[in-house]
């Protein structure tokens, strides 16, 4: 079984306001990623919100861990309801490619241009924890590293969106 986890913690810094709440088409980028994890996954959690349109969890093992501290707590809740694994992205990722589950299998596997995007074993929750208690490098990259997570490059660019311009660009192109 696979859970997925919308990573949705960030401050939106670069998008100068709450980016997870921007439309695409009349829905929100959260939305838009907890309906195109649904899709292949058993459950989908939103990590680093309160609210959401799915269940929330905190960041682990506090927040402003960044995208490391979500993907803890989806790990840690997937070792605790027995999951094998969790396919991750964050709420600003956009157009995730159809085949993503079969292109990222089998665990550990990243996208090399927004490692992020990933299908992690829950087995590797010991290696994540460690690194967010170590000095090391707290980084995507360094947790891929870690694990010897395989990074997946795509043919089509999945869009990053951290700006309103990359939101336009990207509603454009939907349109």
């Amino acid at each position: 079984m696979i859970l997925g986890a919308v990573l949705a913690g960030g401050t939106s810094s670069r998008f100068g306001s709450d980016k997870a709440m921007a439309e695409i088409d009349g829905h929100t980028l959260l939305a838009l990623a907890v309906d195109a994890l649904s899709g292949w996954c058993e459950h989908v959690v939103v990590v680093g919100r309160p609210t959401a349109p799915a269940p929330t969890l905190p960041d682990w093992p506090r927040e402003g861990m960044g995208p490391l501290g979500g993907l803890a707590a989806a790990l840690h809740h997937a070792v605790d309801e027995g999951y094998e694994a969790v396919l991750s992205c964050g709420v600003d990722s956009a157009q995730l490619p159809e085949e993503l589950l079969r292109v990222l299998g089998p665990a550990p596997a990243c996208l090399a241009a927004q490692p992020v995007i990933g299908l992690w074993p829950a087995s590797s929750l010991p290696a994540i924890e460690a690194l967010l208690h170590s000095q090391d490098r707290h980084s995507m990259y360094r947790f891929a590293e870690l694990i010897g997570a395989r990074r997946i490059e795509t043919e089509q660019p999945v869009g990053n969106i951290n700006t309103p311009g990359d939101l336009e660009a990207i509603a454009k192109g939907r349109s």
